[in-house]
């Protein structure tokens, strides 16, 4: 039991210095381009809680979580950014590769990334229906911790 907390301790010390520079409060500015050429805000999605989803198609991590975003897109709102990840066509030859289905904004300089304070990736947002940061995380995540984090944004 004592191994099991000191684990715990750990992970919510790592987690909360990976997390200590990200934004908090109300969610930075987000607009951009889908890869089919919508215009979409993050302004679109206020209401109910949105997870925002940093992530690149040449990160190992990313590539672990992928299936969790999609997942989480059929039934959650999911807006996520790949950023410094190539053209609109090689992005989207790796969605369709991997039959990912989620809405992305490209970033391939890296600028919205550097507006949200994100310095690794994958790094997500639980932003609420007022617009509110609720939740961040940097690394891996499950998508169990992540629905629980939308559930908590949107009820609590």
């Amino acid at each position: 039991m004592r191994d099991l907390l000191l684990i715990f301790i750990v992970v919510v010390v790592v987690q909360l210095w990976q997390t200590r520079n990200l934004p908090h409060g109300k969610a930075p500015l987000l607009q951009g381009r889908l890869l089919d050429g919508t215009e979409v805000s993050l302004g679109e999605y206020e209401g109910q809680p949105v997870l925002v989803h940093f992530w690149a198609t040449w990160c190992p991590v990313c590539r672990m979580e992928k299936s969790s975003i999609d997942a989480l897109s059929k039934n959650h709102r999911v807006l996520s950014v790949a950023t410094t990840s190539g053209t609109a066509e090689e992005v989207s030859a790796y969605l369709q590769k991997n039959g990912l289905e989620f809405p992305v904004i490209l970033d391939q300089s890296g600028t919205l990334g550097l507006a949200w304070g994100v310095r690794g990736v994958p790094s997500s947002f639980v932003v609420d229906a007022e617009g509110q940061i609720r939740h961040v995380a940097v690394g891996y995540t499950t998508e169990l911790g992540l629905r629980f984090r939308l559930w908590l944004a949107e009820y609590l």
